[in-house]
């Protein structure tokens, strides 16, 4: 029986706090090699979040709070506004590594928002208070995977079958993941869910990590190309499909991996529901729809030449490569996060979310 605890609890980010150092597990290298990296400078932890060796929206906050905590230990003087200075600096560096993911600027706010407010105390005061705001991420972000993860599973029965883009698993988040954590907890608790896995072109993420995620859990996982997704729904064996999402605007337009929303597209024309997953930090109250979202360009030679020994097309041949796409709130049934299921009208369910807070 597979370990699917090894799966759940990876490490994908892991601080050691007695060394003072930041680990994370190098997702380009996988499936093939599973192996740390140490990031220790400004230039390492912006290189990376921008080259995808950390990916996946709650990954990427949880990663950028321990990165803030040891750029305040770097940049700390006696001379207080010159350390917030420079903090604003690095962190402003960070939050340019990957424009998409709200998740990103969110926790790099947070962690700013400790710095300031604890700004006079003494150092090891105040470096204790920026450490215990990433711990709190990150742990934060281990309750809420699995909440929106019992809520995901709510909306499926035994022997559904699922569509999922890209990786929102572990890797992607901290333990279970969002679009992928009913399907692990559906494995724990023996219920049988078939996975059709989109490979996610020109990155592979869901062939190179979710597969492998869900394949090591025991899932029953089929991966297909992305141009496979009609044939598989019109055959009958999708009865929804589960996405995560790098940022949801306030009026439910979603924004995730390049393709998503040609599959919730596709869904429409089929029947299927869509379901967004994701927790309420990916949610923007202050970017009004998917018009407003920045969508980050990428390399053109990740489209020509990534994954072959020779390239796929002329240097000469022009390649626009965009690494999300807007999947307009229309075509969403749920959006799935740790406090519940939002539903349409998405201006009024996703505000009610933020209703405590106010």
């Amino acid at each position: 029986m597979p370990d699917i605890t090894a799966v759940t609890h990876a490490q994908n980010i892991r601080y050691d706090k007695q060394a003072e150092a930041l680990y994370i597990i190098d997702q380009t290298l996988l499936p093939g090699e599973e192996r740390e990296i140490r990031l220790t400078t400004l230039d390492e932890m912006v290189e990376a979040i921008r080259a995808l060796r950390v990916r996946g929206a709650p990954a990427i906050g949880i990663c950028a709070g321990y990165c803030m905590y040891l750029l305040a230990r770097d940049a700390w003087t006696e001379d207080r506004q010159a350390f917030l200075r420079k903090l604003t600096e690095d962190g402003e560096a960070l939050n340019a590594s990957r424009p998409t993911a709200v998740n990103l600027s969110w926790a790099i706010g947070e962690m700013m928002a400790v710095a300031r407010a604890r700004l006079q105390e003494p150092r090891e005061v105040l470096l204790d208070a920026l450490y215990q705001k990433a711990v709190a991420i990150h742990e934060d972000d281990i309750a809420k995977c699995k909440a929106i993860s019992e809520y995901g599973l709510s909306l499926l029965k035994e022997g559904d079958g699922v569509l999922t883009h890209c990786n929102a698993g572990p890797l992607a988040t901290s333990r279970y993941g969002t679009a992928q954590g009913p399907f692990l907890l559906a494995a724990e608790r023996g219920m049988h869910i078939r996975v059709f896995a989109d490979e996610t072109r020109p990155l592979l993420q869901g062939a190179r990590l979710t597969s492998y995620e869900l394949q090591r859990a025991g899932v029953d996982v089929t991966l297909i190309c992305d141009n496979m997704a009609s044939i598989v729904m019109r055959n009958g064996w999708v009865q929804a499909c589960f996405v995560g999402c790098d940022r949801i605007a306030a009026n439910g337009d979603t924004a995730n991996k390049i393709g998503t929303s040609g599959v919730a597209i596709l869904a429409r024309h089929y029947g299927i529901p869509v379901y967004v997953l994701g927790p309420t930090s990916t949610i923007d109250m202050n970017c009004p729809d998917g018009d407003h979202i920045p969508i980050e360009l990428r390399d053109p030679e990740e489209i020509k030449t990534l994954w072959y020994e020779k390239p796929m097309a002329l240097p000469e041949v022009k390649c626009y490569n965009p690494s999300f796409d807007v999947t307009d709130h229309d075509l969403i049934a749920g959006i799935v996060t740790e406090k519940g299921i939002c539903r349409a009208p998405y201006t009024e369910s996703l505000a009610a979310l933020f209703d405590d807070e106010t």
